[in-house]
């Protein structure tokens, strides 16, 4: 049985992949007018700079065929609920050990960037927060160790 994957990603996600995609396909052409010129250089087997362009434009392509099938595949998250945790939902929390809050929105792992607070609900810390109401207290285990959350809001 073959189940089509599906990409949970928000609006502005969505977004950002079409803007991506119009700029790599935007780049075909220069790409393969660089793999002609490298191909102009001589013999193909010593030719460093044709085996460049040749990976380049293996890379953009595959990044192309791969936001295409996320695009065509999408399910955009909208904002969820605000009494429990769900996908498309900025949740703070507040550390009960040293009142310290984080804040993180919870997206599909398409989107997951940590960096940017970001988390898939596919990750440890999304799994554990996923359907939790507000004022409940999570405890999440990390590679440092178990700490104890309270959800103060979930937006």
């Amino acid at each position: 049985m073959n189940m089509k994957q599906v990409f949970n990603i928000t609006k502005v996600g969505k977004k950002d992949l079409e803007e991506e995609l119009a700029s790599l396909i935007s780049q075909r052409k220069e790409i393969a007018e660089e793999v002609a010129t490298a191909r102009d250089f001589g013999d193909l087997r010593e030719n460093s700079e044709y085996d460049a362009a040749r990976k380049k434009q293996g890379l953009a392509e595959t990044r192309i065929a791969e936001i295409e099938n996320i695009l065509q595949n999408a399910v955009i998250i909208g904002e969820g609920e605000k009494d429990k945790v769900n996908l498309g939902n900025t949740i703070k929390l507040k550390n009960l050990e040293n009142s310290k809050e984080v804040k993180y929105t919870l997206v599909g792992a398409v989107e997951a960037n940590p960096l940017e607070g970001k988390i898939s609900n596919e990750s440890p810390i999304g799994q554990q927060l996923i359907n939790k109401k507000l004022g409940e207290v999570v405890e999440i285990t990390t590679p440092k160790g178990s700490i104890k959350y309270e959800i103060t809001e979930i937006n």
